[in-house]
């Protein structure tokens, strides 16, 4: 790691301290009474509140957890909790049988029987692909390699797609012969296309090339054969298809933009950027999804948000760079205001007299869920508790812990990226590199200053749309030198939205302004209408507001953007998803 030094910085979102936020929660979610195995949801609207377990404690929510522990140290460098991380490694092991599965585990309190589940698969291959690129650990490789050959093996194959023919794997095969014959195999989306994403990284990572195998049959299964996507890119939200279930439809677009970019084929993208285009349509412009198109239409899952945001990333390096923007809009907004920080709201228990062990708990609920993602959230309040659909179920799942993690990673990771020479500042958000460190004064100020600490032969800056661009300005130092440039001159834009800023020296100092807009929108979510004031990229108050705990309207706008004491992460080497 590059040394690092405090400074003051803008008081403004930094996504690297929110990964530490999150980093307590995953932590405090482990239940030290039941082998340390993770709760699964919280339902914080009981009085007293309370964790829960279920029968995605296993491999879905140690796979999640591994893998958000990974990003979240990656991101800061916080040591806290190895303890308990060790002993979810320990666990996510365990669960494997001779066959190289992932196998859900009895719990003598809950009627669900041990299985491997094919949802898990994706979240057990997500982590041991996150556990080898962070260590290299050969043990692990050898898992991964037997656990991609086993999803090889099951799959039922065909002239040209790949399948499974039921969403539960037994250790006696699967459970029926006859579904194979009949092809009657459940929603692909969920069982099939989102494997395709962590897959093909481990593709990437080791050559394995069963994991790209899968990974080209399913996304063939998904695009030719399954109907999962309709002809105009809207989801089928027929109930063999999960009632269009956003999480596992935007989560198959994500797997199937990332396969087209490194297979090169143009007719996916099309194919992926005509879905996803449709559900923005159906999402609010600040980052709330529906759950589904039926029953669960008013909970939303940060799971379904950070798909969206990684399918956007993928879309935009392949040269639509009006996702940036989009993007943006997401992390700023319904990300990590879906982050719960402040838990003054929810009444717990001190003791664990009431706590029925392996199944439910209602000790220091609050203290332990600080800084999780919300699991269902209306558009403008953490807990979902509308007359429509299934009304309340719970406000945080252990999946939608690990997907914030993920989005926050996202976000991170490609604020700065760099591609043949040329650096990029994609979002305008705080961060650091070993080229050059952000930071942004918005929402507060116009105004973003770079510190470069690399000579580079290229840099480019991403302006918002709605800045115009006869009014930014540039101001750049070094040492004694000063120079200027204007957005109104010719030739200083690129790629529609980048402002070239050509080759920068060590040791210069960019300070770029532009006009900040304030504007009001109508949004709509499944039927309902919500008022939403911006400044620039971030909602400062949204009505109706919501009840429980109302999201947006106690952020706080100053002239001048407050500073602090702090520094940035600056990683030598960074890994990538």
């Amino acid at each position: 790691m590059i040394s690092q030094e405090t400074k003051q910085i803008p008081d403004t979102l930094l996504l690297e301290e929110r990964a530490g936020h999150v980093l307590s929660a995953i932590i405090g979610m482990a239940d030290e009474d039941f082998g340390y195995i993770p709760f699964f949801a919280a339902n914080l609207m009981e009085k007293p509140a309370f964790l829960t377990h279920g029968d995605w404690d296993y491999g879905s929510s140690h796979g999640r957890l591994v893998d958000a522990l990974i990003l979240a140290r990656h991101m800061t460098g916080d040591e806290r909790g190895r303890d308990i991380e060790e002993r979810y490694r320990a666990n996510f092991l365990s669960f494997f049988k001779e066959d190289g599965l992932s196998y859900r585990q009895i719990n003598p309190k809950a009627p669900w029987e041990t299985n491997a589940n094919l949802i898990d698969q994706r979240a057990v291959i997500l982590a041991l692909t996150s556990w080898f690129m962070s260590t290299g650990d050969r043990k692990i490789k050898h898992v991964a390699d037997k656990h991609v050959a086993a999803l090889k093996r099951i799959a039922i194959k065909e002239k040209d797609v790949w399948y499974y023919p039921a969403s539960e794997y037994t250790v006696n095969g699967w459970p029926s012969t006859n579904a194979v014959q009949l092809r009657l195999a459940p929603d692909p989306a969920a069982f099939c296309g989102r494997l395709v994403m962590p897959l093909l990284k481990y593709y990437e990572l080791t050559g394995n090339m069963d994991a790209f195998e899968l990974c080209q049959f399913f996304s063939a299964l998904i695009v030719h054969r399954s109907g999962v996507f309709n002809p105009d890119g809207s989801f089928n939200d027929s109930l063999a298809y999960r009632s269009g279930h956003f999480h596992t439809r935007i989560g198959t677009l994500d797997a199937l933009a990332r396969f087209a970019l490194h297979t090169q084929d143009a007719s996916i993208i099309h194919f992926v950027k005509k879905s996803y285009d449709w559900a923005l349509t159906r999402s609010t412009t600040f980052g709330w999804t529906p759950g589904d198109m039926h029953e669960q239409a008013f909970e939303h899952e940060t799971c379904s948000l950070v798909d969206l945001i990684s399918t956007g990333i993928t879309l935009a390096r392949v040269g639509y760079v009006e996702y940036w923007g989009i993007v943006e809009r997401f992390l700023r907004n319904h990300l990590t205001e879906s982050q719960l920080l402040n838990l003054d709201w929810v009444v717990g228990a001190d003791n664990k007299a009431n706590d029925d062990v392996g199944m439910k708990s209602f000790f220091n609920v609050a203290e332990r869920t600080r800084g999780a993602f919300a699991g269902y959230s209306a558009p403008n309040d953490f807990c979902c508790n509308v007359s429509g659909g299934r009304g309340h179920t719970s406000d945080l799942q252990t999946c939608c812990i690990g997907s914030g993690t993920r989005g926050l990673f996202m976000g991170w990771s490609n604020t700065i990226t760099e591609h043949n020479g040329t650096i990029s500042v994609n979002f305008l958000l705080n961060r650091g590199s070993r080229w050059l460190d952000v930071s942004s004064h918005l929402p507060h100020e116009g105004k973003v200053e770079l510190e470069i600490h690399r000579s580079v032969p290229r840099l480019q800056v991403r302006i918002p749309e709605w800045a115009g661009y006869a009014k930014v300005e540039v101001y750049r130092e070094l040492g004694d030198s000063v120079r200027t440039q204007s957005g109104s001159e010719p030739s200083i834009w690129v790629n529609q939205r980048f402002l070239a800023l050509g080759p920068v020296q060590a040791g210069e100092k960019i300070t770029l302004t532009f006009p900040l807009s304030e504007r009001q929108t109508i949004e709509k979510a499944v039927g309902q209408e919500f008022i939403t004031r911006w400044r620039g990229d971030d909602v400062i108050h949204l009505s109706p507001a919501g009840t429980h705990h109302p999201f947006y309207n106690n952020r706080k706008i100053f002239e001048k953007a407050p500073l602090r004491s702090g520094q940035y992460r600056r990683l030598q080497e960074e890994f990538y998803w």
